[in-house]
């Protein structure tokens, strides 16, 4: 059978020329995108005040991005472009450093960090979540990645609870499929953004008293409140917990709940943080 290539050679030629003129098009919009963030900071006067986060505007692009995506390119992949375009144009805009707290497994940590900020962005590793939060709350503008699940040994949650503190912005990957290149779900935490933020889900850190149930009881009398359960600690018959809930909750609403559902000697409840629902496909 005569080879392909040899067979359709001006054609060959031809699909390549196509892909040169399409590769030299997306160079000249990227660099076009640069030229108009840099008008932006000067209108915005964004420069070093790590103001240039938006993560509203960030899930918005993503939605956008995944509706009108087809074709053999796999969606994760599209995913991680954008991000990186996002996250090094934010850097751009206003210099940060990403935080992480490598305790779960440096090498996933990394993976996460980079599948999301690229390599312009600066990597710093933690041996501990409260260490990265605590790096991000002393800077002007950077970000923590937090494992967003039961790895963790202690709740750092509670590190986020004060009004000025920081807060959680974001939950990555945005696109959630099962064969997904980075599994390890990670919460991004930075210093309030105020009315940038995206608020579909909100984050809470909730205190009862421990009946010494079993977590997967506790886990299901809180979704019987509205609560997905994603981290607890128990200690000196205190149950800590963080959990998600829906965007316009309150506090007050919260504490309500639960003791109407049997939790005793409720105490604080605070709000940690809010991030856009993800999108699953496949």
């Amino acid at each position: 059978m005569p080879d392909q290539a040899a067979a359709n050679p001006i054609d060959l030629a031809q699909l390549r020329r196509e892909i040169d003129a399409i590769d030299s098009e997306m160079h000249a919009l990227l660099m076009k995108r640069g030229e108009i963030i840099d008008r932006l900071i000067a209108v915005k006067k964004t420069s070093e005040t790590g103001s240039a986060f938006r993560p509203a505007r960030e899930a918005s692009m993503m939605h956008g991005l995944v509706e009108r995506h087809h074709g053999i390119l796999p969606i994760d992949t599209v995913e991680s472009i954008w991000r990186v375009i996002i996250s090094t144009f934010t850097y751009v805009q206003a210099p940060y450093s990403v935080h992480l707290d490598v305790h779960p497994g440096e090498a996933e940590m990394r993976d996460a960090a980079r599948f999301h900020f690229g390599f312009t962005v600066p990597i710093i590793a933690h041996d501990e979540p409260e260490a990265a939060i605590g790096a991000v709350a002393a800077s002007r503008g950077d970000l923590a990645l937090v494992h967003a699940g039961e790895m963790n040994e202690d709740p750092w949650w509670l590190a986020l609870t004060g009004a000025d503190a920081p807060k959680v912005i974001a939950r990555l990957p945005f696109v959630e499929r099962d064969d997904h290149p980075v599994a390890l779900t990670v919460y991004a935490v930075s210093n309030p953004v105020g009315e940038a933020g995206a608020a579909e889900l909100a984050l809470y850190s909730v205190e009862f008293a421990d009946a010494g149930e079993d977590i997967d009881l506790i886990e299901a009398r809180l979704a019987e409140a509205g609560l997905r359960l994603v981290d607890a600690f128990s200690e000196d018959d205190r149950m800590k917990a963080l959990v998600e809930t829906d965007g316009a909750a309150t506090a007050r609403g919260i504490a309500a709940a639960l003791a109407a559902r049997g939790f005793a000697g409720v105490g604080d409840v605070a709000w940690v943080g809010s991030h856009a629902r993800s999108v699953k496909v496949g």
